[in-house]
């Protein structure tokens, strides 16, 4: 297990996910509606950071037929998802650790997530977000131009912004089907924090 693996896993966790139960509920789901508005037919997903299931609970309302499964490497936190909501696959561990099918669902996403992976390991993790899509891929996450690390509640090496959609794109067999920016002054209150979001569809 790698440092930032072992602070979402052990450190920082308790306090994570007092954080996450506190979002505006109308606010989250009004963000999802704008970052799928060009997914067509997702009836399967898999979010790779799970959390306490902020997401989770917000898709079940815009796609209340589409099964839903989970990563999560906090035991507490992923406890609380699998017993909480109607949830198909599950893995309690890191991303890179799963070992779900590949290609079963239609849509693999993170949020805020890639943002806590050391750059050395981010193309191991966005290796298992296109291995286990069967159509699309969803990355919303803070951005910059070039990589930086920005201390996070007082800790070095725990968050990293850069263009993670670059990334992706520019080391898979993807198109881009949209991308765009959820302004925190208006989406603060429902967990998005000045995020940018891009949506990908495999080349099969």
């Amino acid at each position: 297990m790698n440092n930032q693996e072992k602070f979402w896993k052990e450190e920082y966790a308790k306090a994570y996910q007092e954080k996450n139960r506190t979002f505006n509920r109308e606010q989250g789901i009004n963000g999802w509606k704008i970052m799928l508005k060009e997914a067509e037919n997702v009836e399967s997903l898999l979010e790779c950071g799970s959390n306490i299931g902020r997401n989770i609970d917000f898709l079940s309302e815009i796609l209340p037929l589409a099964k839903k499964s989970i990563i999560e490497i906090n035991p507490e936190a992923y406890s609380f998802v699998v017993n909480t909501y109607k949830i198909e696959d599950s893995y309690n561990g890191s991303i890179c650790d799963s070992n779900l099918p590949k290609e079963k669902y239609d849509l693999t996403f993170t949020s805020g997530v890639l943002i806590h992976i050391h750059p050395s390991d981010l193309l191991k993790n966005m290796t298992k977000l296109y291995e286990y899509s069967k159509r699309y891929i969803l990355i919303a996450e803070y951005f910059n131009r070039t990589p930086v690390m920005i201390e996070y509640q007082g800790e070095k090496d725990r968050l990293f912004k850069s263009d993670f959609g670059k990334t992706f794109i520019s080391n898979f067999p993807v198109k881009l089907v949209d991308y765009g920016f959820l302004w925190g002054h208006l989406y603060d209150d429902g967990g998005w924090d000045d995020f940018t979001y891009w949506l990908f569809e495999k080349n099969i």
